[in-house]
């Protein structure tokens, strides 16, 4: 007595599973590509961990210009944009993105900014 069984095995390969992962990979970065910080600044190298947390951002690049949030600002007001900007917010972070040319006395003056008004300061450095 011969017994078969009755599931038999199909080796096709379905490709719509294929595709929907494709599709997915493609959305994903095409949403992480565009960076919300379009300064181009040669940051420090160092080993550490990045952060979700992001309130405000201040960048100042190699010809000491200041940005917050990508608006350039001069240096004396950067204190009251930082109030306007980081207003109501429960736990105030900034970012700090400082070049890797900028004197360390341009860096101190923003985590002055932010110990005086109790912001927590994050350094934004490259991967090493």
């Amino acid at each position: 007595m011969k017994l078969r069984g009755r599931n038999k095995v199909s080796p096709e390969f379905s490709m719509s599973s294929m595709t929907d992962i494709v599709f997915l990979l493609l959305v994903f970065f095409m949403l992480t590509a565009n960076s919300p910080n379009a300064l181009d600044l040669l940051l420090p190298k160092a080993r550490g961990k990045t952060t979700k947390q992001q309130n405000v951002s201040v960048s100042i690049n190699k010809n000491l210009q200041y940005f917050v949030d990508e608006k350039q600002i001069s240096a004396d007001d950067l204190e009251q944009e930082l109030k306007v900007a980081l207003k109501g917010e429960e736990k105030p972070t900034i970012i700090l993105r400082v070049e890797e040319t900028v004197p360390i006395e341009n860096a101190v003056t923003v985590m002055d900014i932010a110990n005086q008004n109790s912001y927590k300061v994050i350094l934004a450095v490259r991967p090493k």
